[in-house]
């Protein structure tokens, strides 16, 4: 991972700070739209800071700046930042977050400005607030983003890409049911309208799907939805005649994607006038909405920021989305195991010479030969020996490594299909583990049996139950830094909200219900050595159980991703007879589900055959 010179940028954004009356500028890693991956005219804090992971926040001062980032980028982070960086490991002891050395830095009546279309109105209002404590002189909205005007013509322009219908055998509910319960939640809660800005629930409510962010299948566009209407925002050069006519068919108006804040204004003005009416309701928006959006819609005194109910309904998947999910993980599946067959094959038997990008590019060619495949879901973690223990690399052609059939080799990748999102990791050993290798693997892989297996009643969330993945590994005090588990969309995101497992806040603020898809990733890390990861995707479902404390539903776990673990890496006088049949159980599945999926690849059969042995 080379190094950005961030010198210029830097002096150029300090003279634009100093003429905008700003002494410290944050740049989020969002765009308007709160999203966690962006497109390339978006991507803000990786120009001006050199750091390209997808969590992180930059803050520059007159003469200093800092990098905040998580436990699964440090690494990266490190190997990325220049020396005009100094580096926040969010999460450390005694490590100030983005916001607090922010704040430290206004002392002494300085201001802090912040592109408002990029941040949500309770981080800005918190932030205000921790600043004017320290004697800063406050936050300040800077509507032209001073890092656009740093990137000048080089900023690369915003996609033209065209949207696409996404048909009711794979989306499973048409956009007028999904309206209709979203005005029963507007009914609830007593509001006029609910503007929808983030871009996987303008994609999920319409039934839509696009390509303006790589791997996410989401489009620019917001919407706004009343008891009595529904408008779509997004360029009408996007739309083709098959999404026109069922947006007609489901009394959807479309109007072009910069109206949506001209519209806003009007409903700001409405609310004003029929301020002391009865029929005075709020604005909705969701609580990740930007700070921009709830200005210019007039406010606290008008608008309401919630969790979103589009958000909440989206993560609870109908029948079709579940058998979708299921059938799309069989093929996901097959890929991946002549992928490993393959690659063991080249290196072992054939002394073939691959690099990490060599060996994704045919895993991306082994995904592509499936039914219903439209592209990756994100950038494929391939990575051998010392790589593999950064959380979450990117191998670059002509600056990767080769892989070592000695070492370990880990390869978290996915993909878009019209019928679900797939996200799947691996860790296998072509030559002889060490016996810390083995005992490291074997005690991610227990707490990922420990988890698959609970069982816990409705209103459980997914912060209660995060601790059963990292059991085995804290008994030996061990951990990772990152969370164990996140929510997948249907042919969206492959990181959607609002449930997730893992010690986040927001994780403890949401249960988990049936019908969320998840995954359950624990995994470890040496840096500089190796690292371990073990997902499979997960649905919640309703379970049988002898009593029902409390008259309470319980809820489990099925697994859907089909593919093997490594048995090179298994200690098995480590698993209990339990963990032993849920081994056996597992691999007997994977082989049911593959029969006649490998197209006579007999090196892919053997592999499998010999992976999935009973122990």
């Amino acid at each position: 991972m080379e190094k950005v010179n961030t010198t210029a940028r830097l002096a150029t954004l300090r003279s634009l700070m100093k003429e905008t009356g700003v002494d410290i500028y944050v740049v989020p890693s969002e765009d308007s739209h709160a999203s966690e991956y962006t497109a390339p005219c978006d991507n803000r804090r990786p120009f001006i800071s050199g750091f390209t992971g997808s969590a992180g926040t930059a803050v520059v001062t007159l003469d200093k700046a800092a990098l905040a980032t998580d436990g699964r980028y440090f690494n990266q982070a490190t190997q990325q930042l220049d020396d005009n960086w100094h580096l926040l490991k969010t999460g450390l002891q005694d490590v100030p977050t983005w916001q607090e050395w922010a704040a430290d830095e206004s002392a002494g009546g300085k201001t802090v400005g912040i592109d408002p279309a990029l941040v949500s109105s309770s981080v800005a209002e918190k932030l205000d607030e921790s600043i004017k404590k320290k004697g800063g002189a406050g936050l300040k909205a800077v509507s032209e983003n001073l890092v656009d005007a740093v990137w000048g013509q080089a900023q690369p322009a915003r996609s033209s890409n065209t949207v696409k219908l996404l048909h009711q055998k794979y989306a499973g509910k048409n956009t007028a049911t999904k309206l209709t319960e979203l005005r029963k939640e507007l009914e609830k809660k007593k509001a006029a309208a609910f503007v929808v800005s983030l871009l996987d629930e303008v994609a999920w409510l319409f039934n839509l799907r696009g390509s303006d962010i790589t791997y996410n299948p989401v489009f620019f566009s917001y919407a706004v939805v009343t008891q009595d209407s529904a408008t779509l925002y997004v360029d009408d050069a996007k739309l083709d005649e098959d999404c026109r006519s069922y947006l007609e068919e489901n009394n959807v108006s479309v109007k072009p994607y910069k109206a949506l804040f001209d519209d806003a204004k009007a409903l700001a003005s409405d609310a004003v006038a029929n301020e002391t009416s009865e029929k005075q309701k709020k604005y909705l928006i969701s609580n990740k909405a930007s700070w921009a959006l709830k200005l210019v819609l007039g406010g606290d005194k008008y608008v309401d920021e919630v969790r979103s109910p589009v958000g909440d309904a989206k993560a609870i998947k109908n029948e079709v989305e579940l058998e979708g999910m299921r059938k799309c993980h069989i093929r996901d599946g097959a890929a991946l195991i002549k992928f490993l067959a393959w690659l063991e094959d080249q290196l072992v038997n054939k002394k073939a010479v691959l690099d990490e990008v060599a060996a994704a590019d045919r895993l991306e060619q082994f995904r592509a030969e499936q039914k219903n495949y439209v592209g990756l879901s994100f950038d494929t973690i391939s990575s051998t020996g010392a790589n593999a223990a950064i959380i979450h690399y990117k191998p670059e052609p002509g600056a990767c490594a080769t892989i070592d059939p000695e070492g370990i080799y880990l390869v978290d990748s996915g993909a878009q299909f019209l019928d679900g999102t797939t996200d799947v990791t691996r860790t296998v050993h072509f030559g002889t583990p060490t016996e810390e290798q083995k005992k490291a693997y074997t005690l991610v892989l227990k707490g990922n049996i420990a988890l698959d297996t609970a069982v816990f009643p409705k209103g459980t969330t997914g912060f209660a139950i995060d601790c059963l993945a990292r059991q085995y590994l804290w008994k030996q005090g061990l951990d990772y830094r990152h969370g164990t588990g996140h929510g997948v969309g249907s042919y969206l995101n492959v990181h959607e909200g609002p449930i997730g497992i893992g010690t986040r806040k927001q994780y403890a603020d949401v249960a988990l219900a049936a019908g969320n898809v998840l995954s359950i990733e624990p995994g470890y890390y040496e840096d500089g050595n190796y690292g371990i990861r073990i997902e499979n995707l997960v649905m919640v479902r309703e379970v049988k159980t002898e009593h029902s404390f409390g008259d309470k539903p319980f809820l489990g776990f099925e697994h859907i991703t089909v593919a093997p673990y490594c048995r090179k890496l298994i200690d098995e006088s480590l698993l209990t007879e339990e963990e032993k049949q849920w081994l056996n159980e597992s691999h007997q599945e994977v082989r049911e589900r593959m029969e006649g999926r490998l197209g006579g690849d007999e090196v892919a059969q053997r592999w499998l055959e010999r992976e999935t042995q009973l122990f």
